[in-house]
This record gives structure tokens, sequence and C-alpha cells, in this order.
């Protein structure tokens, strides 16, 4: 089997994650910046094999699309051009930044540390992934 990569886009930032070559666990890679999230992909590609990309897919509380998903089919638009094979889905991202915050303050981390907002994204990118794979 191959990985399953988890991304958190963003205009600034995006969190990435991926499952293990098995698809059990979800593990975070990093946050990147968005400029650099492309070439991410193009050296992590040759070093792992890769089956699928799952975006969040951005929402309002009504079930339509953000602003940021204009953003996110560009870039995908130009990932499957340079991995025509690589399959793409997306997953509900409501509401998991708000969990990810819970997470890190439950997990006792120093208050310096909670306001990593790159935390935050990793954690995110983790969250979109497990529930893509139905873990929560």
């Amino acid at each position: 089997m191959a990985r399953i990569v988890g991304v958190d886009y963003g205009t600034k930032k995006c969190g990435v994650s991926a499952t293990d070559s098995m698809q059990i666990i979800v593990t975070a890679i990093d946050t990147f910046p968005t400029t650099e999230l492309f070439q991410f992909f193009q050296k992590y590609m040759k070093e792992e094999d890769v089956e699928k990309v799952v975006f969040g897919k951005p929402a309002h509380k009504d079930g339509t699309s953000t602003y940021l998903q204009e953003h996110i089919d560009i870039f995908v638009v130009k990932l499957s051009k340079e991995f025509p094979d690589l399959d793409i889905d997306f997953q509900d991202e409501r509401m998991t930044s708000v969990e990810a915050k819970s997470i890190i303050l439950q997990s006792g981390i120093r208050k310096s540390k909670r306001r990593d907002k790159n935390l935050v994204d990793k954690i995110s990118a983790v969250l979109i992934l497990q529930k893509y794979l139905g873990h929560i």
C-alpha cells in the first residue's frame, strides 16, 4: 500500500500529515508556507510512495464553500498536472481548528507553545486525514 497525505490548506501556511504505508496511523509532517507546498510535494513524492492527497474542504456552517476553495482548486490542478496518477479527494474540515486547539489545551503543552499557529495547522491536517479514514 501507499501513503495518503492530508493537507490543511491556508493562504499563508499549510499543515501536512500522512499515513504510514499500511494507512493505519496518521502523523503530522510539518507546516509549510503555502508558496513552498508544491516543492514539498515534488520532493516527498520522490521519497515516498503516495497514492492519494486529501485536502480539507473549507466550508461555512451552512455547507457552502469559502473563498479558500478557489485557491485549493488552483493548487489541485497544478498538482494533478505534475502527478497525473495521483488521486485527490476532499474532507470537510469544519471545526478542525477548534478541535486542534482543544487537543493542544488538553495535552498540557506550555502556554507559549499553545499559541503556535503551526502546531494548530499540523494537528488540523492530522484530524482531516483521520476523519477521511474514518478514525474519528
